[in-house]
């Protein structure tokens, strides 16, 4: 019996300075062992706040819809059957166009016209060779020949005037906060951008004859995008061709110019009155040339606003500043201290 007492004494002072060494490793071990349990438990509760954030955030802003496509109204911004005259005018310098052309040419040429063939008419019948024998010896008379230089020169300068006002009206440059397009001319089509407003080009194909009679549209003028600009603000097109010489033109707003590939032409002009208003490329171009049609739709500044959103483009200015302050919320007021 004190034989084994001695062995498991002996083993237990064998074993001791290992166990005292080994002791706190053991702790530590234990402690590092709870200490990712509670950093998991810390992951877990930032993972949670992480997935409740996105949620608390607000949601995106609804895509703007787009206005209704406008009904074009007939007889204005196109021809109609038997119109021999100028289209009715939208636009200021188709204004003094037509009045120039129905006020002042056509009166003028037609008294002119009167008035010569009235002369000729006499002449043929006073001094025919029957009713004059003996032929006048005249060589000239002044006062004639006063009257037949002073009166031409007054009636040109009578139209040049406002011909000439006309000419720098069309070609005048356009104010800084006009609504920048670019207009190009394809084999056969029309692209648009707004480089302004960040709409990239889109293309302008005409409708078929279905597509265009089921929206009212007259055939061969109805294209399937149309060329959307506001109504009272200044509009400066860049026009361009891609491949060949085109020309956009849309007579009832007095708008003309060439579509010349490797240059930029500029036409500047303002819209009175929302509408659609039909146009066509007006040079020779190709077997498609009559193919090509035009449609500006002039809508209210608000719904250009809201048509501009709704392509995804972004407004400037004045309407970009107003939306802002439309969309932004009130500001408290200052405590008082």
């Amino acid at each position: 019996m004190n034989k084994v007492k001695s062995l498991v004494l002996a083993g237990l002072l064998a074993f001791a300075p290992t166990l005292a060494m080994n002791g706190p490793a053991l702790a530590q071990d234990n402690a590092a062992v709870a200490a990712p349990a509670a950093g998991n438990e810390a992951v877990a509760a930032d993972s949670a706040g992480n997935a409740a954030a996105p949620a608390a955030e607000a949601a995106p802003a609804a895509k703007v819809a787009a206005p209704p496509r406008m009904k074009p109204t007939p007889g204005i911004g196109m021809p109609m059957p038997g119109e021999i005259t100028l289209q009715k005018q939208f636009s200021p310098t188709g204004h003094t166009a037509r009045w120039l052309h129905d006020v002042m040419l056509l009166p003028i040429i037609t008294i002119i016209s009167i008035f010569v063939l009235i002369l000729m008419l006499y002449v043929m019948v006073r001094f025919r060779r029957s009713a004059n024998p003996t032929p006048s010896k005249t060589s000239h008379n002044t006062v004639i020949e006063v009257i037949w230089t002073v009166v031409p020169v007054v009636i040109l300068l009578a139209i040049a005037v406002p011909s000439i006002g006309l000419l720098a009206d069309q070609y005048k440059p356009a104010p800084k906060d006009a609504l920048t397009v670019k207009v190009t001319g394809y084999q056969w089509y029309w692209g648009y951008e707004y480089p302004d407003n960040g709409i990239p080009e889109f293309v302008s194909n005409m409708l078929p004859k279905d597509k265009a009679e089921a929206n009212g549209e007259p055939y061969l003028l109805a294209p399937d995008n149309r060329l959307v600009l506001p109504v009272g603000r200044p509009i400066k097109l860049i026009i361009t061709g891609a491949d060949v010489i085109h020309s956009f033109a849309v007579p009832s707003l007095w708008v003309k110019m060439d579509a010349v590939p490797g240059r930029l032409n500029e036409k500047s002009f303002t819209i009175e009155k929302p509408g659609v208003y039909y146009g066509q490329c007006s040079e020779l171009c190709g077997a498609r040339h009559g193919f090509m049609p035009i449609a500006i739709e002039a809508l209210e500044p608000a719904q250009f606003d809201q048509w501009l959103l709704s392509q995804g483009g972004t407004l400037k200015g004045a309407a970009a500043a107003t939306t802002a302050e439309a969309a932004a919320p009130a500001a408290a007021p200052a405590a008082k201290l």
